[in-house]
């Protein structure tokens, strides 16, 4: 048996964490709990400074020596005083894929415990949801949006690689095609109804990322 936290930078992470992660990988022996992260005093969500959240995770991981602790951040708008955001190795790289393992590896360091596992999602958690863009057509009367969604994929190659500025951004692509969307709402029905085999499988930054969690002790 392992236990494992999962810091996460709002509700739709930890909805996706509880409805789709913390199941699967009970049956495996593998105990999930979703954390937001907490921004100041009574406020929770997003990761607005680093200097805020290298606390939160290293609380976490001298607390509980024997769990481990690990982080679902979004490589996107990542605040400048994240480890390694500055350097100059972190803008040569020229993949969402080298950038978040450039990042990890620098978070890693940072904070320096043995039950620290780093994690961004590559380049946001909406990625994810481009793995079946058809899912949308249900909650949408919109016919554009399946079609919008499945040209932003088809364009970058994968939907890791929809990229990360901040008109086209996956979450962005995703509201500008479907003004209604709810992050919170829509976001973790939809990864419900995709299921976490296709993500996995379409995703590989991603897979990379839950396969660490199953090599855990």
């Amino acid at each position: 048996m392992s236990r494992l936290y999962v810091l996460v930078e709002g509700q739709t992470e930890e909805a996706f964490v509880r409805e789709l992660l913390v199941p699967h990988y009970a049956r495996l022996g593998r105990f999930l709990t979703p954390i937001i992260v907490s921004t100041s005093p009574g406020y929770k969500g997003g990761v607005v400074s680093y200097a805020k959240v290298k606390p939160q995770i290293l609380r976490l991981c001298k607390q509980d020596p024997d769990a481990y602790v690990t982080t679902m951040f979004d490589l996107y708008a990542l605040p400048t005083d994240f480890p390694g955001k500055a350097a100059p190795a972190y803008a040569a790289n020229a993949t969402g894929h080298q950038k978040a393992a450039f990042l990890e590896a620098e978070l890693a360091q940072d904070i320096s415990q043995h039950n620290f596992l780093a994690n961004l999602m590559v380049y946001e958690y909406e990625a994810l949801l481009y793995t079946q863009p058809s899912m949308f057509a249900q909650w949408t009367d919109d016919a554009s949006i399946v079609p919008a969604l499945s040209a932003a994929v088809a364009g970058a190659g994968s939907p890791e690689d929809v990229n990360d500025s901040p008109q086209t951004a996956p979450s962005k692509r995703i509201l500008a095609a479907m003004p209604g969307y709810q992050k919170t709402f829509h976001g973790p029905l939809i990864a419900c109804d995709i299921g976490l085999a296709p993500m996995r499988q379409a995703c590989p930054h991603f897979h990379a990322w839950l396969l660490a969690v199953e090599a855990l002790p």
